[in-house]
């Protein structure tokens, strides 16, 4: 059987990988494509089985994944999928490793994160394409000799032919060429000092085991290039859970569609009556003004902190996929997206681009104790903006969109990812979801009272007894449900 050497290596023009083929894998990321989708990896990222790979220096998130790689052995130029097979020479192990930390600097291309030098490790047999059946593989990774991945071809989302057959449409795939065919769960994230080994066999015909060892780089990365940023969307997204990540389980949604409903109908007011009598005095979000002042919204919380600005962090915070496009760009329907600004009105904490962008995917609503800037086209959207003041100031004068969904301040009250917010023209309301329901029922039972006594104040009824109701006015007022509800 032949070995993976520095001549094959030399021989791959392209290196090109798959992002999700494997059921397992797109059941742990929530979605499955129906097309495949592809990124470049530059072959000076191929090595050899045994070599070491470097986590750079202020990195956290060495992700690994083990994939089957496929080595063209003939040219390909729009062949069909019954043809495409025909065409790749070897089968072989390969791990597709990149850093989470930079997955926002290229997003999409993976450039950076995947691009590193020894970040396709192949090898180190190759198994001839025509002796082996492309939908009988297995693919297997340990780590530190924990085994972690353990897969079959048998039900890919796209078989090994279809992506062939699908690349050369628009492209000539060449001898050499290498395609990672994706990756199935367990990949996660790997430490200096950790071994990673990832082996394809198919029957008794093994590839070996690759073996690459991690090593912790000593250079950090330099100022004028994108700098290493880690996050928990990163983290659980590296390690294919957040619970393997060690991080909290995600926010249940109690809202309900019937309890939204009921939210609805009632007002802040009342339901402020409701909170202070729980002992909740501090649950209002202050100050702020709405575009849309007649209209009711309810929905759950999803945050965005701003901190204030310090140039030298901006250059690394401030600029690309940052944190304020990433909460815009992941805010889904019904959601209210909170912002804690810290009262400051000199700034501009969302435009027209980005409102409209939160409008697109749904947002209910958006909340900023900060400066709108665009206001005008801003105001006039459906989507209704609660502000502290119009200022046209663009970002980073005076602060740095910070990180999502963590708990802020906003307009004096604390606010968690989660939270219930109820907002009409008498204020803002931040309901903790366990209370949500019987907080809804016995401001239902509240308005129904309060509408009883108004009716009895336009009848000509004094106050005194009436309001709030004593022992005999409360009698008349459940003999009335009584006999409403008899009817």
């Amino acid at each position: 059987m032949d070995q993976v050497d520095e001549g094959i290596l030399a021989a791959a023009r392209k290196v090109i990988a798959v992002h999700i083929n494997y059921p397992s894998r797109a059941a742990q990321r929530g979605r499955t494509p129906e097309q495949p989708s592809y990124f470049l990896k530059p072959s000076s990222s191929l090595a050899v089985s045994g070599s070491p790979v470097e986590r750079p220096a202020g990195c956290e998130l060495l992700g690994f994944e083990g994939e089957i790689a496929l080595v063209i052995g003939t040219p390909a130029r729009r062949v069909s999928p019954a043809d495409a097979w025909g065409h790749v020479g070897q089968v072989t192990a390969s791990n597709d490793l990149g850093v989470y930390d930079l997955r926002y600097a290229d997003k999409g291309s993976n450039l950076r994160s995947k691009g590193g030098d020894g970040f396709t490790p192949v090898g180190p047999g190759l198994l001839p394409a025509a002796a082996v059946d492309p939908a009988a593989l297995r693919i297997r990774t340990w780590h530190n000799g924990a085994l972690v991945q353990d897969d079959t071809t048998a039900d890919l989302l796209f078989p090994f032919s279809r992506l062939v057959a699908d690349l050369s449409q628009l492209m000539t795939l060449e001898p050499g060429d290498i395609i990672l065919t994706g990756t199935p769960a367990g990949a996660s994230v790997a430490a200096p000092g950790d071994l990673l080994e990832v082996e394809v066999s198919a029957g008794a015909l093994s590839t070996g085991r690759l073996t690459t060892t991690v090593s912790g780089g000593t250079t950090p990365l330099e100022d004028f290039g994108a700098r290493p940023r880690a996050d928990d969307v990163q983290r659980e997204e590296a390690y294919g859970s957040r619970e393997a990540a060690g991080l909290p389980a995600p926010v249940v949604n109690v809202l309900t569609p019937e309890l939204k409903a009921r939210l609805e109908s009632v007002s802040t007011a009342t339901l402020s009556s409701q909170l202070r009598r729980r002992g909740l005095n501090n649950v209002s979000i202050d100050g702020l003004t709405s575009t849309r002042p007649g209209q009711r919204v309810v929905g759950l919380a999803r945050t965005l902190r701003y901190v204030p600005n310090r140039e030298d962090l901006f250059k690394q915070h401030g600029g690309g996929y940052n944190a304020q496009k990433r909460a815009i760009d992941t805010v889904n329907d019904g959601e209210i997206l909170v912002m804690e600004a810290r009262g400051e009105k000199g700034t501009g904490t969302i435009g027209d681009i980005l409102a409209l962008r939160a409008q697109v995917r749904g947002a209910a609503a958006i909340i900023t104790d900060g400066g709108v800037r665009d206001f005008a086209t801003v105001a006039a959207m459906e989507m209704p903006t609660f502000y502290a003041n119009p200022h046209p100031a663009v970002l980073g004068r005076r602060h740095i969109p910070w990180d999502t969904d963590v708990t802020i301040a906003c307009g004096g009250t604390t606010v968690q990812p989660g939270d219930i917010i109820v907002a009409d023209a008498d204020g803002i309301l931040v309901i903790p979801p366990a209370l949500a329901v019987e907080l809804a029922e016995d401001s239902l039972a509240q308005e129904r009272e309060e509408t009883f006594i108004a009716r009895m104040v336009a009848e000509g009824h004094g106050v005194d007894g009436l309001y709030p109701l004593n022992a005999a006015w409360r009698a008349r007022y459940e003999a009335e449900r009584a006999g409403t509800s008899d009817d």
